[in-house]
């Protein structure tokens, strides 16, 4: 993986223009669209923060882009198993397991949810990423909308970008929280942690919803909403909040236990080796007929047994006048 580090300073030719356009002029060797993908993400910078790709700039502006460049991989069709809970002419909803990742990378260059998709439909190999409108983390669980078409998939897209596609999670939190309440804190690369994202000064914007659905003695079931779609973000926004997901081996921390835990939980909480979080819900209009649809998806095995445990220490908890 080859790491790339470039700086240029906007000259009078590119002042008002937008930063993506001004980028692509100044930074060669790049397409736009890559460019922009990085502007989203954070590794291309302007004055040392986080901007939109269409934030006009000034003269002598400065751009800093730090980039973990990956070889491009060729996506082929693969035969793996997936969950289609739904299937039209224009677009299909897959409910991915947890460990599946959504797209090819340097670390995982087959066996993606791609791949399975290029194998299920080869029209899939004529839309953008094969058709996937968003993503979630390899070791979260839940609902993907993926467009079949070209159409579909600008309709959707902007949808997503409108916040016109309602996701909703559930997730259990290291942490008693008192009531639901939102996240309103900007997220960005970490400043010393490339692998990870943070809350800082200059991200972009992000926030997060969440209610409360039961409370045990050292942990809370949530359910959660985003209003944006960063990347980790809930992960980044519970970690802020000093609520942890279980089990998050990137935000996370060691397990926590209530005083004198029930043997069934110290397990669970022991063998629990991924985020406990599952895209739980997504409602939009069809992408053509307008139509509203919504789909969801049950907690998976996993996810019920850490439930089923935290309940089972919380009754003996309180049939001990705990």
């Amino acid at each position: 993986m080859e790491h790339i580090r470039r700086r240029a300073i906007i000259t009078a030719k590119q002042a008002g223009c937008r930063l993506d356009q001004a980028a692509a002029e100044l930074l060669e060797g790049f397409s736009r669209s890559r460019l922009k993908l990085w502007i989203k993400g954070g590794a291309l910078t302007l004055d040392g923060r986080q901007a939109e790709p269409k934030t006009r700039v000034r003269e002598g502006d400065k751009l800093q882009l730090d980039v973990e460049l990956e070889p491009v991989i060729p996506v082929k069709p693969q035969a793996i198993p997936l969950c289609v809970i739904h299937e039209d002419p224009v677009f299909l909803v897959v409910d991915k397991p947890a460990s599946l990742v959504v797209h090819p990378g340097a670390g995982n260059p087959s066996g993606t949810l791609q791949n399975a998709l290029l194998h299920l439909d080869p029209q899939f190999a004529n839309v953008p990423r094969a058709g996937i409108i968003h993503r979630l983390d390899k070791d979260t669980s839940g609902l993907l909308v993926v467009a079949r078409t070209l159409d579909a998939h600008r309709v959707l897209v902007k949808k997503l970008e409108r916040r016109e596609i309602e996701r909703t999670y559930e997730g259990v939190c290291q942490s008693v929280l008192t009531g639901g309440g939102e996240v309103n804190a900007s997220i960005g690369r970490h400043p010393k942690d490339r692998l990870r994202m943070a809350v800082v000064d200059g991200g972009r914007a992000a926030l997060t919803r969440y209610r409360v659905l039961k409370r045990f003695r050292a942990h809370t079931h949530v359910r959660i909403q985003l209003d944006t779609g960063r990347t980790h973000q809930i992960r980044v926004h519970f970690a802020h909040i000093r609520a942890p997901l279980v089990g998050d081996p990137l935000y996370g921390a060691r397990p926590r236990l209530p005083k004198s835990p029930e043997p069934i939980l110290r397990e669970q909480l022991q063998r629990f080796q991924r985020q406990a979080l599952h895209a739980r819900r997504l409602v939009f209009e069809h992408p053509i007929s307008g139509e509203s649809h919504t789909f969801e998806s049950p907690l998976p095995t996993d996810m019920k047994r850490l439930l089923e445990a935290l309940q089972t220490d919380l009754s003996a908890a309180t049939d001990d006048g705990g």
